[in-house]
């Protein structure tokens, strides 16, 4: 099934028509579908194009040193799965002067279970941005459900109001995600996406630039990414897992997993994609995985990836010119 609990809340603001029993049945299309249509895991370590920061100074060509994409996909040996099992791992340090992704299965793309949410809650933002207007009340409930509980229903009611895939779609475009898309009618647990993506989508949030976008005056404000923020930093205790466990202990983080068991094969998906910190510096980090025995080895699989992908990013650590 989809993460998070099925809470009912009342829409006083919202209409969604035909959407209480949303959460069964997205529930009900995601088990069937096949892992057989998942595409391959690649592994090609390519360089990511550096993500803008407003205001930075150009800078003069860096010492050679080993690729980015090839510290981390040696960082990752250890923990590469075996078998059917399938991981792809990004990861952003978004203090360091060479703003640039890391990337291990560059082109693999996950469906998103509940990672998803940070996506629909983006776009709900934006559009109101877009409006000149605050969220309502219960667009606000639902969020706040949506993110910090993983609430699946809420998560139906916030699809709707944003339009479903297309709106979804049109707000990625604004973001710089380009190998994301919706999944089809209410099933969102099901859009498509690579973990390179998800590291544009948090940094959309997370970078300490006015507004951090690929195309900076349609981005988030500071109040929307300020929102997310607090949001995905005060998830409930239980959801406390994936990339956190890369953080420095005391450290603040924030992050939002996803996770979905298959009923033709059992096996599952399991995703968390977050900010860090760790000594001082602060990390975005996506990890997707698919076809895990179970819940509980997915999970020690995605925060084995995470620390791993952290400590490579950290050896290609580069401070900002005074």
């Amino acid at each position: 099934m989809f993460d998070g609990q099925n809470r009912t809340h009342t829409a006083r603001g919202l209409r969604a028509p035909s959407l209480r029993g949303c959460a069964a049945s997205c529930v009900a299309t995601a088990v069937v579908v096949s892992l057989a249509g998942c595409s391959a895991v690649g592994t090609a370590h390519e360089r990511q194009a550096p993500l803008p920061r407003a205001g930075a100074p150009a800078l003069g060509p860096a010492a050679p040193r080993e690729k980015r994409g090839t510290t981390l996909s040696r960082a990752l040996r250890p923990v590469l799965p075996r078998g059917d099992t399938r991981l792809a791992v990004a990861v952003l340090d978004l203090d360091s002067a060479d703003q640039e992704i890391a990337s291990y299965g560059k082109s693999a793309t996950f469906e998103t279970a509940s990672i998803i949410k940070v996506g629909i809650l983006a776009t709900l933002l934006l559009q109101a941005q877009d409006e000149g207007r605050e969220l309502t009340v219960d667009e606000r409930q639902y969020a706040e459900a949506m993110i910090r509980t993983s609430d699946n229903y809420a998560a139906d009611v916030l699809w709707h109001a944003i339009g479903e895939a297309e709106g979804l779609g049109a707000a990625n475009e604004r973001l710089g995600l380009s190998s994301t898309r919706g999944g089809p009618g209410i099933r969102w647990g099901l859009t498509r996406t690579t973990a390179t993506d998800q590291i544009r989508l948090l940094h959309a949030v997370f970078a300490r630039d006015p507004v951090a976008s690929a195309r900076s005056s349609q981005g988030l404000n500071q109040a929307s990414r300020a929102y997310i923020g607090d949001l995905m930093g005060s998830i409930t205790e239980e959801q406390d897992w994936g990339v956190s466990a890369a953080a420095s202990r005391g450290s603040r983080w924030a992050l939002k997993n996803g996770w979905l068991q298959r009923s033709t094969t059992g096996l599952w998906i399991i995703n968390s994609v977050g900010q860090v910190t760790v000594h001082g510096h602060r990390y975005l980090v996506s990890v997707l995985s698919g076809g895990n025995r179970s819940m509980e080895a997915g999970i020690s699989l995605v925060e084995r990836a995470a620390r791993a992908a952290v400590g490579a990013a950290s050896a290609h650590a580069r401070p900002w010119p005074q």
